[in-house]
């Protein structure tokens, strides 16, 4: 398989004091010819609009909290007690659904930040804090956690950290094929690389600057096959025409490449809508074909394909996983108990989702979530 090229932007803005981090020696090495900035205020480098902002680069210190929970589990939602870790925010990718296009409007450069020894730090507290907890934590809330990995070589301080940690796995979410720095590592259960995957219909028409759903799941067997864990995360499921034959060719697919036996967790989660997320989408030329269908209200506040629907798309899709393997950990993102009744029998706790979710990487019992 061809190495893809790295993401080249079209300058790079390091606050000043930061040049000579690892993260900043890193980027300058991988990314020579591209034009340098030092700065003594990083924000005046953030472009005007979202899509711009895609081709600039800030290299700062992150001055905030790196590990927070999950936005997913807002109350009334059946959490699986996820935590991100923030070393980056944005990416190259403009996927026409991306919440980023809301949630960093504001500061819409592709930044990576430089202090992460602070982030490590804070990570390792928390587990030394609570020694008998697992801990499940992503790096691909705010950015997708190997698309820069070619620049900024992230996964050369993340994949040792939590190989030599007993208390949790590290989750790198991703649409991209850049896995080459990841390989470079020995294989440990404690880290699983997760593609975010969908119908070739909705890859074709929204993911945008993302790679194909073949070259995705060509990179997730060039990592099983180098001794690691993959997970898959179908999200957003988009309710389009032909939807179950899309999505079962893209279920075939995957275990056309993919041993199941070595597939940590899979997820399924609906599209949803922030009423300023459809305002953002909208008001962009290129906003594609996302927003034609009906959404309704729901009460987290976003908006999502009715119910019935969503039960219907999450019946049929895990019908099929189950019949890949029985016994691959699954489960649903950001619904409320009613609709995991309908789809799973049941309505387990956060704690019960969480011990599932990492049965394959964890040896400990773990509660069944089968249809009773």
């Amino acid at each position: 398989m061809t190495t893809p090229a790295p993401w080249v932007p079209e300058g790079i803005w390091i606050a000043r004091g930061e040049e000579e981090t690892r993260v900043a020696r890193r980027v300058r090495a991988s990314l020579p010819d591209v034009p340098v900035h030092i700065v003594d205020d990083p924000a005046t480098a953030e472009p005007s609009g979202f899509a711009q902002g895609k081709r600039r680069l800030i290299l700062q210190r992150h001055g905030g909290t790196f590990l927070q929970h999950c936005p997913a589990g807002t109350t009334g939602m059946v959490c699986c007690n996820y935590l991100v870790a923030n070393f980056a925010s944005n990416c190259p990718f403009d996927c026409s659904y991306c919440f980023l296009q809301d949630y960093v409007a504001n500061n819409p450069a592709v930044k990576i930040f430089t202090n992460v020894d602070d982030g490590l730090a804070e990570i390792d507290a928390a587990l030394r804090r609570h020694p008998t907890r697992q801990f499940r934590v992503g790096t691909g809330e705010l950015a997708d956690s190997l698309a820069l990995d070619a620049v900024s070589g992230l996964t050369r301080d993340l994949v040792p950290f939590f190989a030599a940690r007993d208390n949790a796995v590290l989750e790198l979410k991703t649409k991209s094929t850049c896995v080459d720095t990841l390989l470079e590592h020995a294989p440990t259960d404690r880290v699983v690389t997760s593609w975010s995957v969908n119908a070739l219909q909705i890859v074709a028409a929204e993911d945008r600057g993302a790679p194909s759903l073949d070259a995705r799941i060509e990179a997730a067997a060039r990592v099983q096959a180098a001794g690691f864990r993959v997970g898959f995360h179908f999200d957003p499921l988009v309710a389009h025409e032909g939807w179950e034959r899309g999505y079962r060719d893209t279920v075939e697919r995957i275990f056309a490449r993919i041993d199941p036996a070595r597939v940590a967790w899979i997820s399924l989660g609906s599209l949803r809508m922030t009423p300023r997320l459809k305002t953002a989408i909208r008001a962009r030329q290129d906003r594609g074909q996302i927003l034609t269908g009906e959404l309704v209200p729901c009460a987290d506040g976003k908006e999502r394909v009715w119910r019935g629907m969503r039960v219907r798309m999450y019946q049929h899709i895990l019908g099929w996983l189950r019949d890949v393997d029985a016994d691959l950990p699954l489960y649903i993102c950001m619904e409320p108990a009613s609709v995991w009744e309908k789809v799973m029998g049941q309505a387990p706790s956060d704690r019960e989702v969480a011990r599932h979710v990492t049965q394959r990487t964890v040896s400990a019992p773990t509660p069944s979530l089968e249809p009773r």
